[in-house]
């Protein structure tokens, strides 16, 4: 009998719906709170803007397709906040697992909230 833990946290539990996961299949879960406004994801990925009244990095858009994932990827796997670990994170909402940064290498959603 397998139990769920209540100090887990799902993606699929944060933010709104979305859109239908087959446009969309991919989310991205974002620590805005330890943003310090590099800019790395804003160079590689269109998804990310610098935003200059606070100096710090927001996305376009929370859901993302096939076209826009290796670029996501690419924006979590920069980002050098949380000693390199980053505050990006691109979550498969088919699985629930996170693709990127992935620092535990499990799939687990490593957000320091």
């Amino acid at each position: 009998m397998s139990e769920e833990r209540d100090d887990v946290v799902r993606p699929s539990d944060l933010g709104g719906e979305g859109p239908p996961i087959e446009e969309k299949p991919y989310k991205i879960v974002f620590e805005a709170n330890k943003c310090f406004g590099a800019g790395r994801c804003a160079e590689a990925a269109d998804n990310w803007e610098m935003d200059l009244s606070t100096g710090m990095a927001r996305p376009r858009s929370y859901y993302v397709g096939e076209d826009e994932l290796e670029a996501n990827v690419e924006a979590a796997e920069l980002c050098p906040a949380k000693k390199g670990d980053g505050v990006i994170h691109v979550v498969d909402r088919r699985t629930d697992e996170e693709i990127a940064p992935d620092p535990h290498g499990d799939g687990t959603l490593s957000v320091d909230w």
